[in-house]
């Protein structure tokens, strides 16, 4: 299910439910989840009330804890316009990004612990839904281990 709290131009609701069902195919995720498009203060104040952090953030996941629920996941339209800005694409492309993000996260990935593995998956999960830069590789600056990245094969005529 997907909750539009704050309107964003492209991201209706059909299109992101649309887009995340492809996306949590894509990535392997079991059982239903909850998308949340909300404000900034929302988004805020769960980071605060679930993670002790007093900042705003630009998406949250909740993993489910009954069976065939995988959980939810929170973002926050304001943070994702500015961030869609900042890199040159569309604000709907932004929160198509943080969605999938958010779907790797409740698959189990942790980008602060793996050694690059969830970089690695949504790169290629990114590149196959035909999204802008990932998340992981914008705030990573690349690549988070380069020499682990196999260079693109080349193609003799």
């Amino acid at each position: 299910m997907v909750i539009v709290k704050k309107k964003v131009p492209g991201a209706s609701a059909t299109s992101l439910a649309r887009f995340a069902k492809r996306a949590a195919k894509l990535a392997g995720l079991p059982g239903e989840f909850n998308i949340l498009l909300t404000g900034d203060a929302e988004v805020r104040a769960m980071n605060e009330r679930f993670r002790g952090q007093d900042h705003s953030t630009d998406v949250l996941t909740f993993p489910g804890a009954e069976p065939g629920f995988a959980g939810e996941v929170a973002v926050a339209a304001g943070v994702a316009g500015a961030n869609a800005r900042a890199h040159g694409h569309t604000a709907a492309q932004e929160i198509k990004i943080l969605i999938l993000h958010g779907i790797l996260h409740l698959r189990g990935y942790d980008h602060e612990r793996d050694q690059g593995k969830m970089f690695r998956r949504e790169d290629k999960l990114r590149l196959a839904l035909r999204l802008p830069t990932g998340l992981i590789a914008r705030n990573s600056g690349g690549s988070p281990l380069p020499a682990r990245r196999k260079p693109p094969k080349t193609r003799l005529l």
